[in-house]
């Protein structure tokens, strides 16, 4: 098992568990993603991040920026500034027929949670 955590996130893998090897979580929630359902999360993830980088260098310290991305079945928002962000992400259970979930990291925690998903990611045993 492996298992990453710090203020206002968490993190944590078991490639022996069957249906949901994945935890994420946050301040007071958590839920488990399938190996399917972590690897779209991931793309998500990765995707908003790079996005964000890519734009950082346009932005005047004191603006704002909101960036969502939907890829079937989550639905991702980073929200914030330069240098600190929140993510909110959302698993839209009515496109497979199953549960639903929502899920908020404000900054600081939502810049180490992606950092420890991509380490996860590429170091992933799934």
């Amino acid at each position: 098992m492996i298992q990453r955590e710090g203020p206002g996130w968490r993190l944590a893998m078991d490639p022996e568990r069957v249906h949901y090897p994945v935890l994420i979580g946050g301040d007071q929630w958590a839920f488990e993603l399938t190996r399917n359902e972590w690897r779209e999360f991931v793309s998500l993830i990765a995707s908003l991040v790079e996005q964000h980088a890519e734009l950082v260098g346009q932005l005047m310290a004191e603006e704002t920026i909101r960036l969502e991305l939907e890829r079937l079945p989550w639905w991702g928002c980073l929200e914030g500034q330069r240098d600190r962000w929140e993510l909110q992400v959302l698993l839209q259970g009515e496109v497979l027929g199953e549960r639903g979930v929502e899920g908020h990291w404000s900054a600081p925690a939502a810049q180490a949670m992606a950092a420890a998903v991509r380490t996860l990611w590429d170091s992933s045993l799934l």
